[in-house]
């Protein structure tokens, strides 16, 4: 009783409202801390990898990175016939030169006309970096749709990577926002559920939504460390709600536990630090897990997982935050409050008792019976499951297992790809008009650029390998447009844009990379020597970007293994359980990845969850699985089996402490698996493709830990080691040497 999370919660016990002031100031702080100084967006810079990363450094050193673009499209409108060219001129005209006097405008191209005479495109190239086109786009939206209204007979419309990321952003907060409405409610009525108390439900939901502001804030202020990818605020918002409800509904069941227990014999107070004794230490170490586990992000290498680990990181440390400091406090309310109502309401009963002559002896507490704690705390499919397992273990066992595995097949098919922005929601108008402007001038779907430094001196010879490049490239059925070659100012820096048909995606864009990387550039530029040479572009980056993945995906999966087993092996001083948690994890998250396969890759449940299929699973998907599962699943890990060790070092055999422990333990680990299913599932309604790949997977782990692994394949493997799953220090040894006269109302506790 003398533990960190005890002492936390003696004090906050002890000092209620100096507790609840301190925690809603720490809160306003943080969040306003975050916004005085503003969070720090991922610059260009910060998304380079592999090849391509390297070419585009390349051209950025001689000036010639790739810039924000915007297209203007001048169509006919439907149904009115073929395209007036003079008056698509007259519009192409006007669109240049309201554009050319924007200072958002570097400067505008020459209208160019589509092959079949259908459309007429105006390029306009934006200044500043690629990234930072979306914040200043509309000023030139407005020009166009100023062009469309002094135009009424054509379809003037603009495109291009800074309104397409205008949109997506948009789409993405509305989609936010839809799911906070559904997420939000079902997890309060599973919390009135659970407690049947309006006060007690609120508390979890309220210190989440608290601990995600707090979160926000902090968020950024790293992000001056670790840049803002723009998924910070939406991992905060998946996690946060998620550990921070279940963090809080562990402590909350406990001491509604013992304070039944209790039969009034204790103080409020009293249980609180009980409640902190046993499920304060489950919440610090399942913290811990998730906060370690996510960190392991950082060796990936990348902007996009260094913003999400930031985020993990920062909400799961807020949330045990607020579990270990206000949540007593609160606790120490609500059980005051109660107690008053208990004692108003027993007084109530002993006057009218008195009124009629009857006499009303005191209640006695009733002791928890040995043995029953599959039946006082799970339902009746959790009991019958228990009974199985503990009749059949073997047999369970394998079922089970098999079962996953079965669920783990289609794992063997699984493609990796970047997601390619022809996957984006048609239902956004940027999008549309990409879509038209795609159709007549295919050969801006997607691109190379072969970029080459050399000393100044030898500008001439470069520009002519270069050349011979592009000749070869001629015949190459799968390039087309015109080859444009630009040298940047001081002569050093060289590059050949080859213009792709082809979606970035396609099997034909990724063949004719490796033919311009493998055939091309070695028969001409790659001839000449002490030059550096580079191939990037929209499909190098598509390309290499799953490559890298690939790359790191061994230093990460390495590292999140052995700090699962180091964080385990500390909490239960058990190598066996370790190894057993390495183990489940990994069969959870091979089988929740395989149901992904099955649904993603394939056709046929597009229409039921309302996605069309790129057939394969986006890059980041696998690994962000593993971290965020292997980090979740500890939550649900420590609770289990500390509930079981408790009964074990109370003497309680170790079969039967695993029949009592998860049957106790599983109302409370259903509950929290119920809400997290919601939150995660919330995300398959998202219109971005690898968000619904997200939330499923996360939905569907959570699921299969809940369900299969803990109520299954945990017991069964426990109850056939018996006492070895404690190797090498027994719990019954650690009980004797630890136990103290200090605190023997922890016998009491299970």
């Amino acid at each position: 009783m003398r533990n960190f999370p005890v002492r936390m919660a003696r004090w906050s016990a002890g000092h209620p409202w100096r507790a609840i002031a301190g925690w809603f100031l720490f809160v306003v702080v943080c969040l306003g801390a975050g916004i005085v100084v503003g969070g720090h967006a991922a610059t260009t810079e910060d998304y380079r990898v592999g090849e391509a990363g390297r070419g585009e450094a390349l051209a950025a050193e001689g000036g010639l990175q790739q810039r924000p673009v915007e297209r203007v499209l001048i169509t006919a409108k439907p149904g009115t016939g073929a395209l007036d060219a003079a008056a698509a001129d007259a519009a192409a005209r006007s669109v240049g030169e309201r554009m050319a006097k924007l200072p958002e405008v570097l400067f505008v191209a020459p209208p160019v006309r589509s092959a079949d005479g259908s459309a007429v495109r105006v390029d306009v190239t934006m200044n500043g970096p690629e990234l930072e086109g979306k914040k200043h786009v509309d000023p030139l939206l407005e020009q166009t749709a100023q062009v469309q209204k002094d135009h009424p007979a054509l379809r003037v419309e603009e495109t291009g990577s800074p309104s397409l990321s205008k949109d997506v952003q948009g789409q993405r907060g509305d989609d936010l926002a839809r799911t906070e409405m559904i997420a939000l409610p079902v997890t309060l009525l599973t919390l009135l559920i659970v407690f049947r108390s309006v006060a007690m439900a609120a508390v979890p939901l309220l210190l989440a939504l608290s601990s995600i502001a707090a979160a926000i804030g902090l968020s950024n202020l790293a992000s001056h460390v670790f840049p803002d990818a723009g998924v910070g605020t939406n991992v905060i918002l998946l996690i946060g709600l998620a550990v921070g409800v279940d963090y809080t509904l562990f402590y909350l069941k406990r001491e509604r536990e013992e304070r039944a227990r209790a039969g009034g014999r204790l103080t409020s107070q009293a249980l609180v630090e009980l409640a902190a004794a046993t499920s304060g230490r489950a919440v610090v170490v399942s913290g811990l897990a998730v906060a370690v586990s996510s960190a392991t992000l950082f060796l990936a290498d990348d902007v996009i997982f260094s913003s999400i680990a930031t985020g993990a990181i920062v909400v799961t440390v807020v949330a045990v935050i607020s579990s270990l400091t206000v949540l007593p406090a609160l606790l120490v309310k609500l059980g005051d409050r109660a107690d008053r109502r208990a004692a108003r309401k027993a007084e109530r009963a002993a006057k009218r008792a008195a009124e009629r002559g009857d006499a009303v002896p005191p209640k006695e507490p009733k002791e928890p019976k040995a043995g029953t704690g599959a039946k006082a705390g799970a339902g009746r499919f959790t009991n019958a499951v228990l009974r199985a397992t503990s009749r059949r273990p073997a047999v369970v066992l394998v079922v089970a297992v098999g079962a996953m595995l079965a669920l783990a097949a289609p794992l063997a098919g699984l493609k990796l790809t970047d997601i390619g922005r022809e996957t984006y929601s048609r239902d956004l108008r940027a999008m549309q008009v990409w879509d038209r402007q795609n159709a007549a001038f295919p050969e801006l779907k997607s691109m190379h650029q072969v970029v080459v430094r050399a000393d100044a001196g030898r500008a001439g010879e470069v520009a002519d390998a270069l050349e011979g490049l592009a000749k070869r490239a001629e015949s190459d059925p799968h390039l087309a447009g015109t080859p444009e070659l630009r040298t940047s100012a001081n002569g050093r820096i060289s590059l050949l844009e080859l213009r792709v048909p082809y979606y970035v995606s396609s099997d034909e864009a990724r063949d004719s990379l490796d033919r311009v990387r493998d055939e091309y550039v070695p028969a001409t530029v790659g001839k000449l020597p002490g030059v550096d040479i580079a191939v990037t572009g929209d499909v190098a980056r598509y390309a290499d970007y799953p490559d890298h993945q690939k790359r790191q995906l061994p230093l990460v999966i390495g590292a999140l293994l052995l700090v699962t087993f180091a964080i385990t092996v500390w909490a239960f001083r058990s190598v066996v359980l370790g190894l057993l948690g390495i183990a489940l994890n990994l069969l959870s998250a091979a089988a929740s990845l395989g149901l992904l396969v099955f649904v993603f890759q394939g056709s046929w449940a597009e229409g039921l969850l309302g996605f069309d299929s790129i057939g394969s699973i986006g890059s980041r998907v696998p690994l962000f699985l593993l971290v965020i599962l292997f980090g979740l699943s500890m939550d649900y890990q420590v609770f289990v089996i500390s509930r079981i060790q408790e009964a074990v070092r109370r003497g309680v055999p170790t079969r039967q402490a695993v029949i009592d422990g998860i049957g106790s333990s599983a109302g409370v680990v259903t509950s929290a698996a119920f809400v997290m299913v919601t939150v995660f599932a919330s995300f398959i309604g998202l219109h971005l493709i690898e968000m619904k790949q997200f939330g499923f997977v996360l939905a569907a782990a959570v699921l299969l830990d809940a369900f299969v692994i803990r109520i299954m394949i945990l017991p069964a493997l426990m109850l056939l080691l018996g006492d070895r799953v404690w190797w090498p220090s027994p719990a019954q040894a650690r009980a004797r040497t630890t136990t103290t006269p200090s605190a023997p109302h922890l016998e009491n506790v299970g």
